[in-house]
């Protein structure tokens, strides 16, 4: 009979981490691409806002499926939006440090603001996605 295995959550969270990011990508682009296909039926404000909620929805399923491996529920689902809050009081907060504390200029100060939150917002999404701290990886399993 096979021995059940344990990945450690060394393994899983540097995954998590990568997957994570990857889905934001994907999620930018997807609202961008959205924004654009919107301008053409709606004002610009009006485009912005139902492609970033539509794209919210997009990554909540993403992250939960690629990401954590969990099973999607409602609970995780109306929480999920703080993951975004936690990301825009972050970003803003870094752009402000860049700008004005270390007068690094206004160009890249975004990019590197939101590079600096994605690990902020990462623990937090994992807290809502996860909140036992667990995931399918973590728990024992049956090798193949």
């Amino acid at each position: 009979m096979p021995r059940e295995t344990v990945i450690p959550r060394q393994a899983v969270i540097p995954r998590q981490i990568v997957t994570f990011a990857v889905v934001g990508v994907v999620n930018t682009a997807v609202y961008y691409g959205l924004y654009l296909l919107f301008l053409h039926w709606l004002p610009y404000l009006g485009a912005h806002v139902l492609a970033f909620l539509l794209s919210m929805v997009g990554s909540f399923f993403l992250n939960a499926r690629f990401t954590y491996r969990t099973r999607p529920t409602w609970r995780k689902f109306l929480l999920f939006p703080l993951t975004n809050i936690t990301n825009f009081l972050v970003t803003t907060a870094g752009v402000y440090v860049i700008v004005d504390v270390l007068h690094a200029g206004n160009r890249f100060a975004p990019l590197l603001a939101s590079a600096a939150a994605i690990p902020v917002t990462f623990v937090v999404s994992r807290r809502i996605m996860l909140p036992g701290g667990r995931d399918v990886r973590d728990r024992p399993h049956m090798p193949a």
